[in-house]
C-alpha cells in the first residue's frame, strides 16, 4: 500500500505546479487589467508565471525587466539603422535622435530596477523616496519613448524604416506604460 501512495506523489506535486501556476496566471490577468494595454500586459509577462507567483513587488520588478529587455533590444536595432546606406540626412538625424532617447530610456528602467530593489529594503518615509524615483525615472523613460516617435512625425519620412522604427517603439512604450501602472499599483498597496 506505501508504494502506491508514493507512485502518487508525482502526480500530486504536477497537479500543485498547475494550480500554482494557474492562480499566478490569473494574478497577472487581474493585475494587468490596470494597465493601458492590457493584453500586451498579459502576454509579456505570462512566461515569467512561475516567477511572479502573485506578488505585486515582483510582478512590477519582472515588468520593469521585460520594459528595459526590449528597450535594449530596441537601441541595437536603432543602433543598426545608424549604418544604413543611402539615407536621407532627415531619416539619418531621426534614427540618431530616437539612438539617444532609446538608450537614455534603457538606462533610466536600469536605475528603475535597481531603485525597485532598493525600495524592498525600506520603510516608510525612505519606501515612498524610493518609490517615487522609480516612478518618476519609468515616467521619464516612457517621455524618451514617445520623444523618439515625434522624430518620425511628418511626411518627410515615409517608408519602411518609420514604420519599422514606429512599431517597435510603440511596443516598447506600451510595455513600459504597462511597467509604470504595475508599478503604480505596488506603490499604493505597498
Amino acid at each position: 500500500m506505501a508504494a502506491r501512495d508514493f507512485s502518487l506523489l508525482p502526480l500530486l506535486l504536477a497537479l500543485l505546479y498547475i494550480s500554482g501556476t494557474a492562480a499566478s496566471e490569473n494574478f497577472i490577468r487581474a493585475s494587468c487589467k490596470a494597465t493601458d494595454y492590457p493584453a500586451v500586459c498579459v502576454q509579456s509577462l505570462s512566461a515569467y508565471a512561475s516567477a511572479i507567483q502573485q506578488s505585486p513587488r515582483q510582478l512590477a520588478l519582472t515588468a520593469l525587466s521585460v520594459s528595459q529587455a526590449r528597450a535594449e533590444s530596441m537601441r541595437a536595432f536603432v543602433a543598426k539603422l545608424t549604418k544604413f546606406k543611402g539615407l536621407k540626412a532627415r531619416e539619418y538625424g531621426a534614427i540618431k535622435d530616437c539612438l539617444e532617447e532609446i538608450g537614455d530610456s534603457a538606462d533610466r528602467i536600469q536605475k528603475s530596477i535597481q531603485e525597485l530593489n532598493a525600495a524592498s529594503k525600506s520603510k516608510g518615509k525612505d519606501f515612498l523616496w524610493h518609490m517615487s524615483n522609480v516612478e518618476t525615472w519609468v515616467s521619464a523613460a516612457l517621455t524618451d519613448e514617445n520623444t523618439c516617435l515625434d522624430g518620425f512625425s511628418g511626411q518627410a519620412l515615409d517608408g519602411r524604416i518609420k514604420n519599422s522604427v514606429r512599431t517597435r517603439v510603440t511596443n516598447v512604450a506600451q510595455v513600459t506604460s504597462n511597467a509604470l501602472a504595475l508599478v503604480n499599483q505596488f506603490a499604493a498597496k505597498s
